[in-house]
């Protein structure tokens, strides 16, 4: 992009620059050039809207967490609606996608954007916290709802989800897993307390 060429929506601009470059290279070829590079501007760009590139890799995490909100949403809104497993299934595949995977790996590969991001998110690990919080919730109804055992430990049950399932998806290079073989895990994971 020409210099003085103003560029709409910097912040999404640059985001969607640093997601490709993440999906494409992985997180040690995220660097403030290659997002600027990626996103055919200056690298000023960057740095006059972000006070560093930590605080800019913060600022991606914590506005693609937000997608995980949204779902987690929708996920609460289906209990009581068809199996429980098949819910779960869905929801952890599409918590898993392709961009949450490679922020994961971003967040656990940078000790700096950990300690920036625990400022904003004092527990666990971005993402997998987040998506772990949306099935204790969706399981919690689903309790209350008489779906799942009145006794089933849901804080023990959705880590213990978000966990086998990272696994399954943690190879950003690799073929994502079939949906039969997440739903194979979600329901071993909950057999003792569905109903």
């Amino acid at each position: 992009m020409p210099t003085g060429v103003a560029i709409r929506d910097v912040r999404d601009h640059l985001f969607d620059a640093a997601e490709r470059v993440l999906l494409r290279n992985g997180p040690s070829a995220l660097t403030s050039r290659a997002v600027t590079t990626e996103a055919d501007c200056a690298k000023g760009v960057l740095h006059r809207h972000f006070a560093d590139f930590d605080a800019f890799l913060a600022e991606l995490v914590l506005d693609r967490i937000a997608g995980v909100d949204a779902r987690a949403a929708a996920l609460r809104a289906s209990a009581g609606t068809g199996a429980v497993a098949d819910n779960l299934t869905r929801a952890l595949i599409d918590m898993f996608g392709p961009v949450a995977v490679a922020i994961v790996s971003l967040v656990t590969s940078r000790d700096d954007l950990r300690t920036r991001l625990r400022q904003a998110r004092p527990t666990g690990l971005p993402i997998l916290t987040d998506a772990a919080t949306a099935i204790a919730s969706y399981l919690t109804a689903e309790r209350a709802l008489g779906r799942i055992a009145a006794d089933a430990d849901v804080d023990t049950l959705a880590p213990t989800l978000i966990g086998a399932v990272h696994m399954l998806f943690a190879d950003r290079q690799g073929t994502p897993p079939e949906a039969d073989t997440v739903q194979k895990v979600v329901t071993t994971v909950i057999a003792g307390v569905e109903r």
